[in-house]
């Protein structure tokens, strides 16, 4: 039989809040963009309020944060919102720019 778990997005707020302050926005800006009341945005970030379904799809779209991790916690293969960030850093970067990454990210192995 199936087991409900209750949904607590504690974690996605405060995941929604480092990638606010990582893109140097005020939570009043946020809200603004979200055409929501920055009282919500601090709900969200600091009590785990439950967006609407349309404000979570703008959130994790807007800050390529990754929605697996929150409703699938014990799924070890999804992309981290770490991962995804980086990722879209990546794809954003010339062939000279990754070339650098690249000899960065082996010379760590490296190091290890």
């Amino acid at each position: 039989m199936y087991e409900k778990e209750k949904l607590d997005l504690t974690a996605f707020g405060q995941a929604v809040k480092k990638a606010r302050e990582n893109k140097n926005m005020s939570r009043e800006q946020l809200a603004e963009v979200l055409d929501i009341s920055a009282r919500h945005t601090q709900y969200i970030e600091t009590r785990g309020q439950h967006p609407s379904l349309q404000k979570f799809y703008e959130i994790v779209t807007l800050f390529n944060i990754s929605a697996d991790q929150f409703f699938f916690t014990n799924n070890t293969e999804s992309k981290t919102t770490q991962r995804r960030q980086l990722d879209a850093m990546l794809d954003s970067m010339d062939e000279k720019e990754l070339s650098i990454i690249t000899a960065t990210a082996k010379a760590m192995q490296e190091l290890r």
